[in-house]
């Protein structure tokens, strides 16, 4: 009975998020008057626009996670070697995008860093960059760290630290040849939750005037009727298979330990 029942609430709840999404997919296939088509689909393909700031966001999101990885996998290192007492510190801290609005974040940014600050990034499309990819970043941060210090958690961190450092390793090594290697899958799974983030983010990209896929399809949404939905399968598309590549990488890891 209550294995029925537990079917029963999954079933359910799989409809609740599938028939949106099933109807959102027919709806973009009905461009063309009385049968389905792809219209929609070339029509967004074909869209200059949509490869731009597509191709955009991808550089922008690979600048974050190579941004990202340089700051949380020392930090997440360090503080499971040596400071384990700041841990709960730098969880909070990690945390706080989750409860802080990205658009307070970006503009205490404009505040901060406008054309009349000592540090005027937004003055130019490089600083702009920069500052939005810092933002990203800390959107990012609480799903990073905590992919980087869950696949800390299933290595002896202490044993190998002191193994590298018997045979003469510095900390760059030890972090780069040592730990990196054996916590990659956890980093993957972090940067392809970072490229979903990236991806889809609207508010801080708008504000600061960037060509950013979330804009796009924002603007894209509000003049247009069956483009919308076909970029937004394709967003869910995007965001899917960075699931599947998470959860491929995930078992490749466990895979190898098992075979070593």
């Amino acid at each position: 009975m209550i294995r029925t029942l537990a079917w029963i609430v999954f079933i359910l709840g799989g409809l609740y998020f599938l028939l949106p999404l099933v109807g959102m997919a027919e709806f973009s296939l009905r461009m063309r008057r009385g049968e389905y088509s792809l219209d929609a689909y070339r029509v967004v393909f074909a869209d200059p626009n949509f490869w731009a700031t597509f191709g955009y966001s991808l550089k922008l999101a690979v600048a974050t996670i190579v941004f990202g990885v340089f700051l949380v996998m020392p930090t997440a290192y360090w503080v499971r070697l040596k400071l384990p007492q700041a841990r709960p510190v730098v969880e909070f801290i990690t945390l706080l995008p989750l409860v802080i609005p990205a658009i307070v974040i970006v503009f205490g940014y404009i505040r901060l860093y406008n054309t009349s600050s000592f540090l005027p990034l937004t003055g130019s499309a490089v600083g702009t960059d920069i500052l939005l990819t810092m933002g990203y970043a800390t959107l990012a941060l609480p799903y990073m760290y905590r992919a980087v210090d869950t696949g800390l958690r299933t290595i002896d961190v202490a044993t190998l630290t002191e193994a590298a450092q018997s045979l003469g390793a510095g900390w760059f090594t030890i972090l780069g040849r040592v730990i990196l290697p054996n916590v990659m899958a956890a980093v993957l799974s972090g940067a392809f939750l970072t490229l979903a983030i990236v991806m889809g983010e609207f508010t801080m990209a708008a504000l600061l005037n960037r060509p950013a896929f979330g804009p796009f399809m924002q603007l894209m949404g509000a003049n247009r009727a069956y483009e919308p939905p076909a970029l937004a399968v394709i967003a869910f598309a995007l965001t899917w298979g960075c699931m599947g590549l998470m959860q491929l990488a995930t078992r490749f890891a466990k895979h190898e330990r098992a075979k070593g």
